[in-house]
């Protein structure tokens, strides 16, 4: 298989494929699907040779992503994306907290959603500062 990307469409792939490879590793210390960290490697090291090797560096013979790159922006993006599934999550259990966990159907949705709205402004403003967890 052949793929034609331009240089700035590759740069996208690579940084889809750190957030996959992110959001399928990043929490399962030993039990990594390695496939995954094997493909990451494969494309970045396509930056080898090119305007691009910043963006790569060698670790125990295995081509990773560099300190550059991580710190090029793509960690504050998964941050801000891990930050809005907190709330969004967050808000939804509290919501169906609040409504004796019902299942979320066609009869309630709206409510939920109501509530989750409620939440989500609360956490806009304050953040999780008037959390209070109660015994």
């Amino acid at each position: 298989m052949q793929i034609d990307l331009s240089t700035k469409e590759f740069r996208r792939l690579l940084d889809l494929v750190y957030i996959g490879n992110w959001v399928l590793n990043s929490t399962r210390g030993n039990d990594r699907f390695a496939d995954y960290d094997n493909l990451e490697s494969k494309l970045f090291g396509l930056c080898k040779g090119t305007g691009m090797q910043v963006l790569v560096e060698d670790w125990n013979d295995t081509t990773i992503p560099s300190k550059a790159y991580e710190e090029g922006g793509i960690q504050e993006a998964i941050a801000y994306y891990e930050d809005n599934v907190f709330y969004q999550i967050l808000a939804e259990e509290l919501s169906r907290r609040d409504m004796g966990y019902a299942e979320i159907n066609e009869d309630n949705y709206d409510e939920v959603v109501r509530r989750m709205e409620s939440y989500m402004g609360e956490f806009q403003q304050s953040g999780l500062d008037r959390l209070v967890l109660e015994d």
